[in-house]
């Protein structure tokens, strides 16, 4: 099978940029294509011939060594969709030809108290697709009939990939921030999440507060397109304040910003695995008191996806793509990394 791999931690070189004081090999293209042997699943895995894969911050994380493969090469990528080509001899929840989605949560050991009660993310055993295992930027992958769902119809392959891991953290971390019917939600930084999470707050009779970038439009027009309330910058003074916040950005400043205009007992989600700088330091009686809560998400569970799946159908949630080949991974890397990527970028298979 063709899959893109990454062999070694380095920095995503982009022209014209001057580049960071780091130890990293500087690299415009990390990933290369190569040729790998088809995976054969064990007893309780399926065989997934991938259609498409979505492209991901976390990919940029992996990259630039803030989240730290096991071993090398690796193929990355968790937003799969695919097909069912085999089964594995105990495999009873699929049949092949069935229509599959694998997100970020590759297995859990299923004993631990965390796992007895559907919190798998936070196992200690927890192991993540296109991390600990190879996952979708490649034409086949495999995985436990156990942390592989069933597609809607509703959605095409390229639309269905954002919802496995931008959908369902973003779900998540709606869920996470206690957000009610008609309160007023934050949401910060505008990329494939948050433009799939204000879609389900809007469902919820939401009031949605949007903050980009200095200077991104476009991301900006699509969140008025989406329905957002008011759309402004990160800094500015929006018209009221916040019940409710959810920091989708990979740098640290959002987080302050948020706290500095929650209500009293709001709730402020970090919904990144790693930042890229830190949360500048907060003062006590200014950021953080009167009840307010700072809490992060991590990882996804099988009950996000079980859940969220179909209320992204019966809602009719849109996703905005923009798709590329497997052999332009790199490319849809380095918009990712420039913060121009519009909605959620789309890796395509070739047959």
């Amino acid at each position: 099978m063709k899959a893109m791999v990454l062999t070694e931690f380095c920095e995503i070189g982009i022209k014209g940029e001057t580049r960071k004081k780091v130890d990293l090999p500087l690299k415009e293209e990390p990933l290369e294509m190569v040729e790998l042997p088809d995976p054969v699943p064990d007893s309780q895995q399926i065989l997934v011939k991938v259609s498409a894969c979505g492209v991901c911050h976390t990919e940029l994380d992996e990259i630039e060594g803030r989240l730290i493969p096991p071993r090398f090469p690796v193929v990355l990528g968790h937003e799969i969709v695919g097909r069912v080509e085999a089964l594995g001899s105990g495999v009873t929840r699929f049949k092949t030809g069935d229509r599959v989605g694998v997100a970020w949560i590759y297995s859990s050991c299923g004993r631990c108290e965390f796992c007895l009660r559907g919190d798998e993310n936070l196992c200690d055993q927890f192991q993540a697709t296109g991390l600990h295992a190879n996952g979708g930027y490649a034409q086949h992958t495999v995985v436990s009939e156990d942390f592989a769902y069933p597609i809607p119809e509703r959605f095409s392959d390229a639309q269905a990939a954002p919802l496995l891991c931008a959908g369902v953290i973003g779900y998540r971390a709606l869920r996470l921030s206690g957000v009610k019917p008609d309160q007023i939600l934050g949401l910060y930084g505008f990329g494939a999440s948050a433009h799939i999470a204000i879609q389900v707050a809007k469902h919820w009779n939401c009031k949605v507060l949007v903050f980009t970038r200095k200077g991104q439009k476009d991301h900006q027009n699509l969140a008025k397109e989406l329905g957002a309330d008011w759309v402004g910058a990160t800094g500015d003074t929006p018209p009221e304040k916040l019940d409710c916040a959810i920091d989708f950005t990979p740098v640290g400043e959002p987080v302050r910003e948020a706290l500095g205009i929650l209500r009293r007992g709001g709730r402020v989600v970090i919904n990144a695995i790693r930042k890229i700088n830190p949360i500048p330091e907060l003062d006590y009686a200014k950021y953080v008191w009167y009840e307010k809560e700072i809490k992060s998400v991590a990882n996804v569970a099988r009950k996000d996806a079980e859940e969220f799946l179909p209320l992204a159908a019966q809602i009719e949630i849109i996703p905005t793509v923009t798709e590329f080949e497997l052999h332009q991974a790199n490319q849809a890397l380095v918009l990712l990394k420039q913060g121009k990527m519009q909605g959620a970028g789309v890796l395509r298979m070739p047959d």
